[in-house]
This record gives C-alpha cells, structure tokens and sequence, in this order.
C-alpha cells in the first residue's frame, strides 16, 4: 500500500457524460470524441440510466458547466 495521490485527476480532452443508475449518488464518466457520439450515447443511456453532461474538456479544463439530461 503506498500513499494516495493528492492533485486531481486530469481528464483526456473529449465530451464527457456521467451515468448513474436511479437512485444512486455516484455514476461512471464516459468519454467521447465529439458532440454527436456524446449526444448518441446520451440518448442509448438516458432510457434507463440518470445521465448527466458534465461538457467539454479541453486542455484541462471545462468548457461548459454540469447539466442534467433528463
């Protein structure tokens, strides 16, 4: 057992979604290249999962802000 990380995960540049089941207050982060896969994705998810948009990571950091899909 070694020590835990202390700076924050950096993400990938992409779209990010977020889906969790009903209920539940944790969720898995998905990524896709771009605007229309993610848009695709919500749509497979968003039947039976919560599904949240967390945006665009670009370089590091957030384009847009945190938005529910349902």
């Amino acid at each position: 057992m070694g020590r835990p990380i202390t700076r924050p995960k950096e993400f990938s540049d992409g779209f990010y979604i977020e889906v969790c089941n009903k209920g539940s207050k944790t969720g898995v982060k998905i990524r896709r290249n771009n605007e229309e896969e993610m848009i695709q994705a919500i749509e497979e998810y968003k039947k039976i999962k919560v599904v949240l948009i967390w945006g665009e990571s670009k370089n590091g950091k957030w384009l847009n802000d945190m938005v529910p899909a349902n």
